[in-house]
């Protein structure tokens, strides 16, 4: 393991890298969703906050259930996005759920159309290259084929006899 690189020990006892784990509150299935829950206050039970595409949505929801329950004073994520927000009394935990899956959700949204707009310019760029200046279909050559002969190699053929 690299020097700096943190830590953490899970319930089953292995280790895992921060890397594995960048946010707090989240963590990834085997499939490559991201799940975010968190524990009510002196209680056993999870709120369970969703299932992300990004682990910066899932941290979103994480933080926005730990700000309702804890107050200004709980450890987020991303501390400068709830800086300013209210807390509104005392509120349960479905309310909470329903808050933090709101956030996470449109966060994902949001990290999808960014991606999905990237990717999308990246391969603008790359087809307008490669597409003819008729505006149509880049015509494909099937390598396969003898070419047809060129009609100015008859006109020459002609001229020559």
């Amino acid at each position: 393991m690299e020097k700096g690189t943190a830590v953490v020990a899970s319930r089953d006892g292995s280790r895992k890298s921060a890397a594995e784990r960048p946010f707090k509150g989240i963590r990834m299935r085997k499939w490559g969703k991201w799940v975010a829950e968190i524990r009510e206050p002196n209680k056993r039970s999870r709120i369970w906050l969703g299932s992300y595409s990004t682990p910066v949505a899932a941290a979103r929801a994480y933080d926005t259930a730990v700000f309702y329950l804890r107050g200004p004073s709980a450890r987020l994520n991303f501390p400068d996005l709830l800086a300013g927000e209210k807390v509104g009394g005392d509120l349960s935990a479905s309310s909470i759920r329903k808050k933090a899956i709101e956030v996470g959700a449109r966060v994902d949204a949001l990290e999808a159309a960014h991606r999905h707009h990237h990717q999308h310019n990246y391969n603008h760029g790359y087809d307008e290259e490669l597409k003819p200046s008729t505006g149509g279909f880049l015509h494909r050559v099937d390598l396969n084929k003898m070419p047809d002969p060129d009609p100015e190699d008859s006109d020459i053929e002609r001229e020559r006899k």
